[in-house]
Protein backbone atom coordinates (compact mmCIF):
# COMPACT_ATOMS: atom_id res chain seq x y z
CA UNK A 1 0.00 0.00 0.00
CA UNK A 2 1.34 3.40 -1.44
CA UNK A 3 0.66 6.31 1.26
CA UNK A 4 0.84 10.53 0.66
CA UNK A 5 -0.42 12.56 3.41
CA UNK A 6 -1.46 16.39 3.15
CA UNK A 7 -0.13 19.07 4.87
CA UNK A 8 -3.12 19.90 6.48
CA UNK A 9 -4.28 17.58 8.33
CA UNK A 10 -8.36 17.71 8.32
CA UNK A 11 -8.29 19.91 5.35
CA UNK A 12 -9.71 17.04 2.84
CA UNK A 13 -11.15 13.99 2.74
CA UNK A 14 -8.66 10.78 2.65
CA UNK A 15 -8.80 9.59 -1.10
CA UNK A 16 -8.69 6.01 -1.46
CA UNK A 17 -6.82 4.31 -4.40
CA UNK A 18 -8.00 0.75 -6.28
CA UNK A 19 -6.31 -0.40 -8.94
CA UNK A 20 -7.82 -2.27 -11.95
CA UNK A 21 -6.86 -5.44 -13.31
CA UNK A 22 -3.26 -6.73 -14.35
CA UNK A 23 -1.72 -3.50 -12.16
CA UNK A 24 -0.62 -2.10 -8.55
CA UNK A 25 -0.26 0.78 -6.43
CA UNK A 26 2.57 1.67 -8.43
CA UNK A 27 -0.05 3.23 -11.22
CA UNK A 28 -1.40 5.59 -8.83
CA UNK A 29 2.49 7.53 -7.72
CA UNK A 30 1.88 10.43 -10.17
CA UNK A 31 -1.57 11.20 -9.06
CA UNK A 32 -0.42 10.74 -5.20
CA UNK A 33 1.99 13.49 -6.20
CA UNK A 34 -0.12 15.91 -7.82
CA UNK A 35 -2.62 15.30 -4.79
CA UNK A 36 -0.29 15.80 -2.15
CA UNK A 37 0.59 19.30 -3.99
CA UNK A 38 -3.00 20.01 -3.88
CA UNK A 39 -2.93 19.22 -0.20
CA UNK A 40 -5.55 16.13 -0.33
CA UNK A 41 -4.26 12.98 1.60
CA UNK A 42 -4.19 9.77 -0.10
CA UNK A 43 -3.47 5.94 -0.22
CA UNK A 44 -2.65 3.42 -3.19
CA UNK A 45 -4.15 -0.42 -2.68
CA UNK A 46 -2.07 -3.46 -3.94
CA UNK A 47 -4.67 -5.91 -4.29
CA UNK A 48 -3.90 -9.85 -3.61
CA UNK A 49 -0.62 -10.66 -5.48
CA UNK A 50 -0.59 -7.52 -7.62
CA UNK A 51 2.30 -4.61 -7.14
CA UNK A 52 4.50 -5.59 -3.92
CA UNK A 53 1.75 -7.43 -2.10
CA UNK A 54 3.40 -10.60 -1.21
CA UNK A 55 -0.05 -12.16 -0.81
CA UNK A 56 -1.21 -15.11 -3.30
CA UNK A 57 -3.75 -13.84 -6.09
CA UNK A 58 -7.74 -14.13 -5.00
CA UNK A 59 -11.03 -13.92 -6.43
CA UNK A 60 -13.01 -10.86 -6.16
CA UNK A 61 -14.33 -11.63 -3.04
CA UNK A 62 -10.69 -11.57 -2.01
CA UNK A 63 -9.81 -8.29 -3.70
CA UNK A 64 -12.74 -6.38 -1.78
CA UNK A 65 -12.09 -8.11 1.43
CA UNK A 66 -8.36 -6.42 1.03
CA UNK A 67 -9.92 -3.54 0.51
CA UNK A 68 -11.70 -3.30 3.48
CA UNK A 69 -9.31 -4.41 5.54
CA UNK A 70 -7.25 -1.58 4.41
CA UNK A 71 -10.90 0.94 5.47
CA UNK A 72 -10.66 -0.38 8.92
CA UNK A 73 -7.02 0.44 9.06
CA UNK A 74 -6.87 3.89 8.13
CA UNK A 75 -10.34 4.42 10.54
CA UNK A 76 -12.61 7.51 9.92
CA UNK A 77 -15.68 7.83 8.33
CA UNK A 78 -15.71 10.40 5.63
CA UNK A 79 -13.00 9.08 2.53
CA UNK A 80 -13.39 8.73 -1.26
CA UNK A 81 -12.57 5.54 -2.56
CA UNK A 82 -12.02 5.24 -6.01
CA UNK A 83 -11.86 2.34 -8.33
CA UNK A 84 -10.19 2.09 -12.27
CA UNK A 85 -11.75 -0.49 -14.46
CA UNK A 86 -12.08 -4.02 -12.89
CA UNK A 87 -11.66 -2.00 -9.47
CA UNK A 88 -15.22 -0.69 -10.06
CA UNK A 89 -16.05 -3.95 -9.04
CA UNK A 90 -14.06 -4.30 -6.06
CA UNK A 91 -15.07 -1.16 -4.70
CA UNK A 92 -18.74 -2.43 -5.36
CA UNK A 93 -18.34 -5.58 -3.65
CA UNK A 94 -16.13 -4.26 -0.48
CA UNK A 95 -17.31 -3.97 2.96
CA UNK A 96 -17.33 0.16 3.66
CA UNK A 97 -18.42 -0.27 7.33
CA UNK A 98 -19.80 3.06 6.60
CA UNK A 99 -16.53 4.93 6.34
CA UNK A 100 -16.79 6.12 2.62
CA UNK A 101 -18.94 9.24 1.65
CA UNK A 102 -18.54 8.72 -1.93
CA UNK A 103 -17.57 6.86 -4.77
CA UNK A 104 -15.55 7.73 -8.08
CA UNK A 105 -15.45 5.24 -10.72
CA UNK A 106 -12.95 5.99 -13.07
CA UNK A 107 -13.59 4.03 -16.52
CA UNK A 108 -14.79 1.41 -14.76
CA UNK A 109 -17.37 -0.95 -14.69
CA UNK A 110 -20.44 -0.44 -12.15
CA UNK A 111 -21.66 -4.18 -11.71
CA UNK A 112 -24.68 -4.36 -9.31
CA UNK A 113 -25.78 -7.59 -6.99
CA UNK A 114 -25.86 -10.84 -8.61
CA UNK A 115 -24.00 -9.30 -11.77
CA UNK A 116 -19.94 -10.52 -11.87
CA UNK A 117 -17.76 -8.39 -14.13
CA UNK A 118 -17.60 -10.76 -17.10
CA UNK A 119 -21.08 -10.25 -17.80
CA UNK A 120 -21.47 -7.03 -16.94
CA UNK A 121 -18.55 -6.40 -20.07
CA UNK A 122 -20.78 -8.94 -22.19
CA UNK A 123 -23.30 -6.45 -22.61
CA UNK A 124 -21.08 -3.90 -23.48
CA UNK A 125 -22.68 -2.21 -26.47
CA UNK A 126 -19.95 -4.27 -29.56
CA UNK A 127 -18.18 -6.05 -26.50
CA UNK A 128 -15.08 -7.85 -26.92
CA UNK A 129 -14.08 -11.30 -28.27
CA UNK A 130 -12.82 -13.63 -25.64
CA UNK A 131 -9.12 -14.07 -26.24
CA UNK A 132 -8.05 -17.66 -26.94
CA UNK A 133 -5.24 -19.79 -24.49
CA UNK A 134 -1.94 -18.77 -24.50
CA UNK A 135 0.24 -20.19 -27.63
CA UNK A 136 -2.92 -20.20 -30.14
CA UNK A 137 -1.49 -17.32 -32.10
CA UNK A 138 -2.32 -14.15 -30.17
CA UNK A 139 -4.47 -12.34 -28.16
CA UNK A 140 -7.78 -12.53 -30.68
CA UNK A 141 -8.97 -9.65 -32.78
CA UNK A 142 -12.05 -7.18 -31.84
CA UNK A 143 -12.57 -4.17 -28.88
CA UNK A 144 -10.92 -3.50 -25.52
CA UNK A 145 -10.34 -6.45 -23.28
CA UNK A 146 -9.54 -9.11 -25.88
CA UNK A 147 -5.99 -8.84 -25.78
CA UNK A 148 -6.17 -10.52 -22.13
CA UNK A 149 -4.67 -13.84 -23.03
CA UNK A 150 -5.38 -17.30 -20.54
CA UNK A 151 -2.33 -18.89 -19.04
CA UNK A 152 -1.55 -22.68 -18.99
CA UNK A 153 -1.83 -21.74 -15.10
CA UNK A 154 -5.21 -20.49 -15.52
CA UNK A 155 -4.06 -17.05 -14.93
CA UNK A 156 -5.07 -14.36 -17.41
CA UNK A 157 -1.97 -11.48 -18.66
CA UNK A 158 -1.96 -8.91 -21.04
CA UNK A 159 -0.34 -8.93 -23.84
CA UNK A 160 2.06 -6.62 -24.21
CA UNK A 161 2.07 -6.12 -27.77
CA UNK A 162 -1.44 -4.90 -27.55
CA UNK A 163 -1.42 -2.56 -24.72
CA UNK A 164 -0.50 0.24 -25.76
CA UNK A 165 -3.05 0.26 -27.94
CA UNK A 166 -5.27 -0.40 -25.11
CA UNK A 167 -4.50 0.92 -22.11
CA UNK A 168 -1.93 3.79 -22.64
CA UNK A 169 -2.94 5.28 -25.86
CA UNK A 170 -2.69 8.71 -25.07
CA UNK A 171 0.35 7.75 -23.06
CA UNK A 172 4.25 8.81 -23.99
CA UNK A 173 6.15 5.40 -25.19
CA UNK A 174 8.10 5.69 -22.02
CA UNK A 175 5.20 6.07 -19.86
CA UNK A 176 3.66 3.18 -21.65
CA UNK A 177 6.74 0.75 -21.84
CA UNK A 178 7.18 1.45 -18.14
CA UNK A 179 3.50 0.78 -17.36
CA UNK A 180 4.06 -2.53 -19.27
CA UNK A 181 7.09 -3.71 -17.52
CA UNK A 182 5.20 -3.63 -14.14
CA UNK A 183 1.98 -5.19 -15.24
CA UNK A 184 1.32 -8.64 -13.19
CA UNK A 185 -0.96 -12.09 -13.69
CA UNK A 186 -4.46 -11.60 -13.04
CA UNK A 187 -6.63 -15.01 -11.71
CA UNK A 188 -9.97 -15.50 -14.51
CA UNK A 189 -11.82 -15.59 -11.20
CA UNK A 190 -11.99 -12.39 -10.23
CA UNK A 191 -14.21 -11.72 -13.93
CA UNK A 192 -16.71 -14.40 -13.07
CA UNK A 193 -17.47 -14.25 -9.31
CA UNK A 194 -21.14 -12.45 -8.72
CA UNK A 195 -21.09 -9.28 -6.49
CA UNK A 196 -23.26 -9.43 -3.31
CA UNK A 197 -23.92 -6.18 -3.02
CA UNK A 198 -23.47 -3.03 -4.93
CA UNK A 199 -22.17 0.12 -2.95
CA UNK A 200 -23.37 3.09 -5.54
CA UNK A 201 -27.13 2.13 -4.41
CA UNK A 202 -26.35 3.78 -0.48
CA UNK A 203 -23.23 5.63 -1.38
CA UNK A 204 -23.09 8.63 -3.87
CA UNK A 205 -20.85 8.16 -7.09
CA UNK A 206 -18.80 10.38 -9.76
CA UNK A 207 -18.71 8.31 -12.95
CA UNK A 208 -15.16 9.34 -14.68
CA UNK A 209 -15.67 8.83 -18.64
CA UNK A 210 -11.99 8.94 -20.79
CA UNK A 211 -13.09 10.25 -23.91
CA UNK A 212 -10.15 8.30 -25.49
CA UNK A 213 -10.12 5.08 -24.17
CA UNK A 214 -9.85 1.71 -25.91
CA UNK A 215 -10.34 -0.76 -23.13
CA UNK A 216 -13.25 0.62 -22.28
CA UNK A 217 -15.37 2.85 -24.76
CA UNK A 218 -16.64 5.60 -24.24
CA UNK A 219 -20.43 4.19 -25.33
CA UNK A 220 -19.62 1.28 -23.13
CA UNK A 221 -19.17 3.89 -19.87
CA UNK A 222 -22.15 6.16 -20.59
CA UNK A 223 -24.26 3.18 -19.78
CA UNK A 224 -22.13 2.38 -16.20
CA UNK A 225 -22.50 5.79 -15.49
CA UNK A 226 -26.26 5.46 -15.52
CA UNK A 227 -25.82 3.92 -12.14
CA UNK A 228 -23.93 6.25 -10.77
CA UNK A 229 -25.27 10.29 -9.17
CA UNK A 230 -23.23 12.54 -11.45
CA UNK A 231 -20.88 11.78 -14.28
CA UNK A 232 -17.99 14.02 -15.54
CA UNK A 233 -15.59 13.36 -18.45
CA UNK A 234 -11.85 14.23 -19.03
CA UNK A 235 -10.24 13.84 -22.40
CA UNK A 236 -7.59 10.86 -21.54
CA UNK A 237 -6.82 7.14 -22.58
CA UNK A 238 -7.89 4.14 -19.92
CA UNK A 239 -4.99 5.88 -17.54
CA UNK A 240 -5.48 9.35 -16.68
CA UNK A 241 -3.43 8.76 -13.54
CA UNK A 242 0.01 8.13 -16.55
CA UNK A 243 -1.16 10.31 -19.17
CA UNK A 244 -3.09 13.02 -17.33
CA UNK A 245 -1.73 13.00 -13.39
CA UNK A 246 -2.53 16.63 -12.83
CA UNK A 247 -6.04 16.59 -14.99
CA UNK A 248 -7.21 13.81 -12.75
CA UNK A 249 -6.33 15.19 -9.64
CA UNK A 250 -8.33 18.25 -10.26
CA UNK A 251 -11.26 16.36 -10.45
CA UNK A 252 -10.75 14.59 -7.14
CA UNK A 253 -9.95 17.77 -4.90
CA UNK A 254 -13.69 18.97 -5.17
CA UNK A 255 -14.88 15.30 -4.61
CA UNK A 256 -12.34 14.89 -1.29
CA UNK A 257 -12.73 18.75 -0.29
CA UNK A 258 -15.12 18.91 3.64
CA UNK A 259 -17.56 21.55 3.20
CA UNK A 260 -18.55 23.38 6.89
Amino acid sequence: MSTSSSSGPGAARTVVLVHGAFHGAWCWAGLQAELDRRGVPSFAVDLPGHGVSTEPLTDLHGDAEAVTRVLQRLGGDDMVLVGHSYGGAVISQADLGGQVSRLVYLAAIVPDAGEDPAAVMAAFPNPPKPAPPAGSGGAGSGGGGAFFVRQPDGTLAADASRGPGIFYNTCTPAQAAAALARLCPQRAATFKQPLTRANWRSVQSTYVKCLQDKAVPPAAQDQQAERCSELVSIDTDHSPFLCAPATLADLLVPLATRHS
